[in-house]
């Protein structure tokens, strides 16, 4: 038995109309191909995600969804298998409306093991390997060959952080025989990690599975390519490949459409914000509240000068417990969830960006960073200076780094960090971010990725439908 993790029938939809749940949504014999205007209809993607709306609360929905409103722009028709919503343990309508209109989008029986299949709080270990919605293979299987049946995309793409989708894409991959991309983004298993040994070698079995099955590998940091890369030298080099994460101009442009700033007092508290989780290992906050209690403590920081906003960090229990051991209750503020664009009109309007990342996840970089620099607003770093993280900020020009696991060095790069706002001195990300960033960009890096499967399947010739 297991204590559970704090953190029907399929259906389709033909985005974004919001349907209870069981009702039909899509005609079985309605095409989800568009036509580019010459008689020649696009070629489908079907994209296996987890995260994908309305589930709240990841980082990872805005990739897909991104994807899903660009690629049509770039001769590709996406086609979306998701789960039920009753897998979600946090949903919102709220980015209901940004899934393009017309495309299909089916989600498929899934089940959360830590909430549907447990008694008294525990379930067995064995129901969620290797995640807890591996159930959703049960129904995504047979919804999805469904779909290649009916709409005959061209490629499959599946994306992590859940293993089950690329389980699910290769299975649909065996049978169909479609190439397909896995969109690994980070590593799956590192050196101690998974924790928990037997998730562990289950996530590996599911890596070993997707990197000696799939067409294409995806990576959204060099890093994580480069670990791929050695811990497989015997696959091609050509089968790596990297994109990754950014920001979409469109949502800033809406999320400022009536966007007031915050009126401030002069001498006030800075306020800095750090939107999105906070993991209990990968972005420890433990010497970060160190840190700020000593400070206190020395009379360097109060509720007067600093204000640290924690929006939407989900592990409130760790944190108000921190906040209490280190005696910074009026510096520290847990705030909850709220609308994607809301959060980034909030960061629009910090004085401050806090971003935390290990140093055992070196290889990968919190897709919230790319909000961060379009915001333009100074950033904080809590990471390791030799990691992927730290890089992009120095790319950017921006050398505000300390390490999230030492106090010491914590402390001092707030202070200093802290002084150079006051003075107006913090260095700002560069004025070009919408285009070093871009969300299009990415999805148009996605777009000559698929030309290439296809070209390669085809024996040189484009995809036709």
């Amino acid at each position: 038995m297991h204590t559970r993790s704090k953190q029907c029938t399929s259906t389709d939809t033909i985005a974004p109309t919001v349907q209870p749940d069981g009702a039909p949504y899509l005609d079985a014999q309605e095409p989800a191909m568009i036509n580019r205007g010459n008689g020649q209809a696009m070629p489908g993607v079907l994209m296996v995600a987890f995260h994908f709306p309305p589930q709240r609360g990841s980082s990872g929905i805005q990739r897909t969804l991104k994807f899903t409103q660009h690629l049509p722009k770039m001769g590709w028709q996406p086609i979306v298998l998701s789960a039920h919503r009753r897998a979600y343990a946090d949903s919102s309508d709220d980015q209901m409306g940004d899934v393009p209109g017309g495309m299909v989008v089916r989600r498929a029986f899934a089940l959360d093991s830590g909430r549907h299949l447990a008694i008294r709080g525990r379930y067995l270990r064995a129901l969620a390997l290797p995640d807890r919605w591996i159930s959703w293979l049960l129904g995504a299987v047979p919804a999805g060959l469904k779909l290649i049946r009916q709409h005959r995309p061209s490629v499959i793409w599946s994306t992590y952080p859940i293993p089950t989708a690329h389980l699910i894409a290769y299975c649909l991959q065996r049978v169909s025989g479609l190439p397909w991309i896995a969109d690994m983004r980070d590593p799956m298993t590192e050196k101690g990690t998974p924790a928990n040994p037997l998730v562990w070698r289950c996530y590996r079995w599911v890596e070993q599975l997707t990197v000696r099955n799939c067409t294409r590998l995806v990576f959204t940091t060099p890093g994580a390519q480069a670990v791929y890369r050695a811990r497989y030298p015997d696959v091609p080099a050509s089968r790596f490949r990297l994109i990754e994460n950014g920001y979409d101009e469109d949502d800033f442009v809406r999320a400022t459409a009536n966007y007031q700033p915050a009126e401030r007092k002069t001498g006030g508290p800075l306020v800095l914000l750090h939107s999105g989780i906070i993991y209990p290992v990968e972005r420890d906050p433990t010497a970060m509240f160190e840190a700020l209690g000593e400070l206190r403590k020395q009379g360097k920081i109060s509720p007067d000068t600093v204000r640290i906003v924690l929006r939407a960090a989900v592990h409130e229990d760790l944190l108000n417990e921190l906040i209490a051991r280190h005696q910074v209750e009026g510096i520290v503020t847990l705030a909850p969830p709220i609308p994607y664009r809301a959060a980034l009109a909030e960061m629009l309007d910090a004085d401050g960006l806090l971003v935390m990342q290990a140093a055992f996840c070196n290889a990968q970089i919190p897709a919230k960073i790319y909000e961060y620099m379009r915001a333009g607003r100074p950033i904080l770093a809590l990471t390791d200076p030799d990691g992927d993280t730290a890089a992009t900020m120095r790319g950017a020009g921006i050398d505000t780094i300390a390490r999230l696991d030492n106090k010491e060095d914590i402390m001092r790069g707030l202070l200093h960090f802290i002084d150079l706002l006051r003075k107006g001195e913090a260095p700002l990300p560069p004025e070009n971010a919408s285009q070093t960033y871009s969300r299009r960009g990415r999805s148009r890096e996605l777009a000559t990725l698929l030309n290439e499967v296809i070209a390669e399947k085809n024996g040189g010739r484009a995809a036709s439908a």
